[in-house]
């Protein structure tokens, strides 16, 4: 299975949407379905992120017109597993989760 990235502009601002589906056959546009979004139970809140979800987190498809688009990224479900925890520190310590 993909998983792709979408970078879009939307309301003069640079957005990345993960998704699972993505259709390039419409002429007009980009069709993201199946959208992947972080866990809620971050301590750090960005604000950026937020409003993404905040306008996109329940839909269940988008469709981006092709001119907003900037770049898509394809990553392979392989890919995904190679990637290592990241150590947190804790009183100096370091830790690996």
């Amino acid at each position: 299975m993909s998983l792709y990235k979408v970078h879009f502009k939307w309301k003069d601002k640079d957005v990345e949407l993960m998704a699972t589906s993505l259709d390039l056959t419409h002429p007009y546009f980009v069709s993201i379905k199946d959208m992947i979004f972080r866990n809620k139970g971050n301590l750090i809140i960005d604000p950026s992120y937020e409003d993404v979800l905040k306008h996109f987190g329940k839909a269940n498809h988008l469709m981006i017109p092709f001119q907003t688009v900037t770049l898509i990224e394809e990553y392979k479900d392989e890919d995904e597993k190679r990637v290592m925890p990241f150590p947190v520190a804790e009183d100096g310590v370091k830790k690996q989760k």
